[in-house]
This record gives structure tokens, sequence and C-alpha cells, in this order.
């Protein structure tokens, strides 16, 4: 059976920093509040728009702590935690208490271009040896190696906690193949906003977004919409996000997002080195789409 507390809308979280760099406690709270009361179904903690690279393991055992305090238990929380060096990784994850924690997103190994038997081992020994649900992340922008879909529904029909793939490949044409072929219980979660509601329409259930986080009732009313087949409405709400979506990811992640939540009032924009805030110029295209938006 489909597991579906991941069905809608996930939030992939940034981290708040403060002007000094250091994360920001209180702003955390706001968006983590500020999501919930409007409605998304999940919060990723410690994904790629968290800027996870930086940040160590005393303040990712604090912003998990965080965000389990403010949730309450209300909406299911995915940790994320990939990394390249897959004996390691598992050390890693074992050695958390993940109690609160209802699956955790891996993303493929990075730099090291393993092929497609050599990502089939590592999330094979993930499954083997770890006792959370596990969702793949195909990101290949960021990793160097696309994960094939025949690797993706190899796992997917050898390993019942492998629950599901974040793809984020941006080709429809590979997120279509995978809902097509998949068995009835794997998840196929977008992680492009851009191709989110494509993605459902087609038989999807949902996506792990960025720019959900800044507006979580309307994005994620559009997501639900496009479930229940109500895809008028539904479209007309992506047109309206096409804009600013593009606009975010135009310098990088999670720059964009962060002037946003910080026009929004939600955050300072801060980031941490090497990554910087969005330039003057995205900056002045930003603020026009937000008056433009109005929402």
């Amino acid at each position: 059976m489909i597991n579906k507390k991941f069905i809608g809308t996930g939030v992939a979280l940034i981290t708040p920093f403060n002007a000094d760099f250091t994360v920001d406690y209180n702003s955390l709270e706001k968006l983590v509040e500020y999501n919930i009361s409007n409605g998304i179904n999940y919060l990723v903690i410690n994904g790629t728009t968290a800027e996870s690279p930086t940040i160590n393991s005393f303040e990712r055992q604090k912003i998990i702590n965080t965000v389990i305090g403010v949730n309450n238990n209300r909406v299911p929380l995915v940790l994320g935690m990939g990394g390249n060096d897959t004996f390691g990784l598992v050390k890693e994850i074992n050695s958390l208490n993940l109690q609160d924690i209802s699956a955790i997103l891996s993303v493929s190994p990075y730099y090291s271009k393993p092929t497609q038997n050599g990502i089939y081992e590592h999330y094979s020994y993930l499954a083997k040896n770890t006792s959370k649900p596990i969702i793949m992340y195909n990101v290949p922008g960021r990793t160097s190696r696309n994960i094939v879909p025949n690797t993706i529904l190899r796992l997917a029909n050898e390993f019942e906690s492998i629950i599901g793939v974040k793809e984020a490949g941006g080709d429809i044409n590979q997120y279509l193949e995978l809902i097509k072929n998949k068995p009835d219980d794997f998840l196929i979660i977008s992680g492009d906003d851009d191709l989110a509601l494509t993605t459902v329409i087609n038989g999807g259930h949902g996506v792990i977004s960025v720019i959900g986080q800044a507006f979580p009732k309307t994005f994620s009313k559009m997501i639900n919409d496009g479930l229940s087949n109500k895809i008028s409405t539904a479209k007309s709400t992506n047109d309206m996000f096409s804009n600013i979506i593009s606009l975010i990811f135009k310098e990088n992640n999670p720059a964009g997002i962060k002037y946003v939540l910080h026009k929004l009032n939600l955050c300072c924009d801060v980031l941490r080195l090497p990554l910087l805030s969005v330039s003057e110029d995205l900056r002045n295209q930003i603020n026009k789409e937000l008056n433009n938006l109005n929402l």
C-alpha cells in the first residue's frame, strides 16, 4: 500500500542565518509554523536547500530538535541524509535518534560518479542496513550522475523500505517512464517546481518544493487540485507561479528563495560561503514579480 504520508506538498526547508552567520532558530520556528498552519503536508529537513554542506553536526541536531518541537507531531518529517561514502553514511544515519523522523531523503552519491550498478549497490546497502523508509533523490545537475529509470525501478521492486524517488532531473520523459512502470506502492515525487503539476496530472504523487515554503497555502492547494483532477484551476495557479519559480533558481538555490522569504519577513537574506545572496539585478526582478503576484 502506498505511503500516503508523502502525497501532496512537502517543502525543502531553508536554514535561516543571522547576520553573523549563526543559525537563526527563531526564524526557523517561524518558518515551520508558517508552513504547517498554511497546509503543507510534510517538511524536509537538512536538504540541499538547507545549505546542508555548511551545517555542522551540532547545528544539524539542534535544527532537527527545533523543527520537531514546533511541529509537535502535526505533519511527517523527512531528514535529508546523503553522501558518497556509503559505509560512513549508514554509520551516521544509525548514530542518530530518528524516533520523530518518518523517512530519510537520500541523494545519489555525488562527485565520485559511480556506475548505475554502483548506485544500485549504494541504495541496496542503505536499505539493508538502516531501519527508516528511504526516498531516493535523483538530482543529476548536482551529482553529475543521472539515476536512470531502470536503476530506480530495480530498487523499487526489490526493497520495500525504498518507498519513492524525488526526481529532479528536469526531464519530463523520465518522470513519465517512472510513472508508467513503477510498482503500485512506489512514490514519484517531483523535485522540480516547474514540473510539479505536470507530474501530478500524469500520475505522480506530489512535490518536495522550494517555492512552496514561501507560498504554502496557494502552492499546496495547486498540487491538491492537480491530485483531485481540478486541472483547469491548478493550471491557472501554475501559470501564476511560473515566473517566480524561474527567478528563484536563476543564480543559485537557496539564494533566490531566501531573498523571497526575506521580503516576506520570514528570515534574513544571509547565506554561508561559498553561496552568496542574489545580485541586485535579480533582486529587482524578484521584487517586480512579487508585486505582480500580490500574495
